[in-house]
């Protein structure tokens, strides 16, 4: 005769209801896409020759680390996540992907794509990106996120990284343009992620997530909003004033930086509930808009001045 013990015994294995497309969901492609795209232009403006299959992998290896930050980004914060009705469909607040389970798939993600950078381009750029990683899930996530106001504007040091990361993988080398493009998404985090605080707050105040509208009040981000905004311009424009680039792109940026500029402006006379929330997302959207056309142009310019010469001999 034998004894059962049924407090030994565990219910059926788990059995993992994640399809493709949920772990996808946890790389945050739409963040992802930009990475790709403002390394890409720092990429292109840095000096030098740099192998097309080198240059690929430093891509891909900038992309998947992205990935990962946005994987554990999800995992530790879930019951977050789960509060907010942004965020509610996310796999693991739905119970598509355990918390282990995204944990382990964005520290071995984090893992390869640091080592495989480091490995087959520079450590340098290894560096960087692993730095870029952890700035955004323990700096960030972990700590600023939850504990203070200030969470966008420090944080937004991590997704200003990867055109810097880029061109230290062609160069083994930081200088001053890839901190100019670090400064221009660093000055444009505050006022996109706050438009986006602003119409979402009562999304925040129930996560409990300290942000600046829930903590200082809609007027006093309207504020920061604009201030932000007119650094922005001055700050987008500088590759131009400084002679790195024609006045093709100084002309784009200012336009650009108007446009801007007068959503925010609108943000900020608009206090009303209806107009407020109309305001406040036509500068989200606008923003977007903005740092892509300003990335396009740089890039653009980048490809003509390449091709200018076969142009001219032909």
């Amino acid at each position: 005769m034998s004894v059962l013990d049924h407090n030994a015994i565990d219910s059926n294995p788990r059995i993992s209801e994640a399809e493709v497309g949920d772990y996808v969901a946890l790389l945050k492609p739409r963040v992802m896409s930009l990475v790709i795209f403002t390394a890409l232009v720092g990429m292109a403006m840095a000096p030098g020759h740099f192998h097309p299959v080198l240059a690929i992998t430093s891509l891909l290896c900038i992309a998947v680390g992205a990935g990962a930050s946005g994987a554990l980004n999800m995992a530790l914060e879930g019951d977050i996540d789960a509060k907010m009705s942004r965020t509610a469909n996310r796999p693991i607040p739905r119970g598509r992907i355990t918390r282990p389970e995204a944990m382990t798939f964005g520290m071995t993600l984090a893992f390869f794509s640091v080592m495989t950078l480091g490995i087959l381009v520079n450590w340098i750029a290894g560096a960087l990106l692993a730095f870029t990683i952890f700035f955004y899930v323990v700096i960030y996530t972990m700590w600023l996120k939850r504990w203070t106001a200030q969470n966008i504007v420090i944080g937004g040091a991590a997704g200003a990284l990867p055109p810097v990361v880029a061109w230290a993988a062609v160069t083994g080398t930081v200088n001053v343009e890839p901190l100019l493009l670090f400064a221009i998404i660093f000055f444009w985090t505050p006022p996109h992620f706050w438009a986006l605080a602003l119409f979402r707050s009562d999304d925040y105040a129930r996560a409990g997530i300290p942000m600046l509208p829930n903590v200082a009040g809609p007027d006093a981000t309207r504020l920061q909003i604009l201030l932000y905004t007119i650094v922005l311009i001055a700050v987008a424009a500088a590759p131009w004033a400084l002679g790195y680039f024609d006045a093709v792109y100084g002309v784009v940026s200012l336009i650009l930086g108007a446009g801007m500029l007068v959503l925010a402006i609108n943000v900020y006379l608009r206090r009303e509930r209806s107009q407020s929330l109309r305001a406040t997302r036509k500068l989200f959207a606008f923003s977007i808009l903005y740092l892509f056309a300003l990335f396009a142009t740089l890039l653009a310019e980048v490809v003509y001045r390449a091709l200018a010469p076969m142009i001219g001999g032909a």
